[in-house]
């Protein structure tokens, strides 16, 4: 992978606790030329103690802190949840590593100027649901299957360090550019008026189902919209609030 689309993908540590494992990945980024770091926490980010692990400064320093995970990835039009399967049920498109990073470089081939963001969960639960409607699919890493006493995950630093390697052997293909896509942004702001008309509406009280935040979210990062396709969207919905009712609609 070219330095330049290196500098476009950011890894982002949501709930990470330890701070060895953030300063091991950290290592990992600066030892596969990766500088991007995103921590997203409740609490202050232990960035002195992680600061230890060695060659992890230069990347913690220019690290930064979001207070949401959507607005961590707001600039990303490509959003990776990394995953240890189990027994989740899967809401997303689930990759394989080996098949994941062909995407990622596929995706920065295409749309010069965006980025992408590879999220790994806390230590103990991983992502939640909630978390994981952010992405647009989902990432693992095979384990072995072939011993009953087998991990089911990887540590953190690890598991960084493995996709972050992958990622950094890949190959750029000269790739004619493509209109760019909606960013999480863009789509974050979509999810919110597509919400608000379905509680509008009253569909979201016939169908509580269907209007759930999650589900919502999810509805729209399969459009893969354009980040053209995605204004037009949001004029259009904003346009169908215009005419509603400012309170929910209700039977007849």
């Amino acid at each position: 992978m070219l330095p330049e689309q290196q500098s476009r993908l950011a890894v982002v540590l949501v709930r990470a606790r330890n701070p060895y494992n953030i300063g091991a990945v950290a290592r990992a980024m600066h030892d596969f030329g990766f500088s991007d770091l995103r921590v997203v926490n409740d609490y202050p980010v232990p960035f002195e103690a992680a600061r230890s692990a060695v060659h992890a400064s230069a990347v913690l320093n220019r690290a930064t802190q979001p207070s949401t995970l959507a607005g961590a990835v707001a600039d990303c039009t490509l959003v990776l949840g990394t995953t240890a399967v189990g027994d989740r049920v899967l809401e997303h498109p689930l990759y394989t590593l080996a098949h994941a990073v062909p995407r990622v470089q596929a995706h920065l081939d295409a749309y010069p100027g965006s980025k992408v963001a590879l999220l790994f969960g806390s230590e103990k639960t991983g992502l939640s649901n909630a978390e994981l409607s952010h992405c647009h699919a989902l990432v693992t890493i095979p384990m072995n299957t072939h011993t009953a006493e087998r991990h089911l995950s990887m540590n953190l630093g690890q598991a960084a360090a493995v996709c972050l390697y992958a990622i950094a052997q890949s190959e750029a293909v000269p790739t004619p550019p493509q209109p760019p896509p909606a960013s999480s942004g863009d789509l974050e702001r979509l999810t919110v008026l597509l919400q608000e008309v379905f509680d509008r509406s009253g569909y979201a009280r016939r169908n509580p189902g269907h209007a759930r935040e999650l589900n919502v979210r999810r509805i729209v990062r399969r459009m893969t919209a354009s980040h053209e396709d995605a204004a037009v969207w949001s004029g259009i919905l904003r346009q169908i609030l215009h005419a509603l009712p400012s309170t929910p609609a209700t039977d007849l």
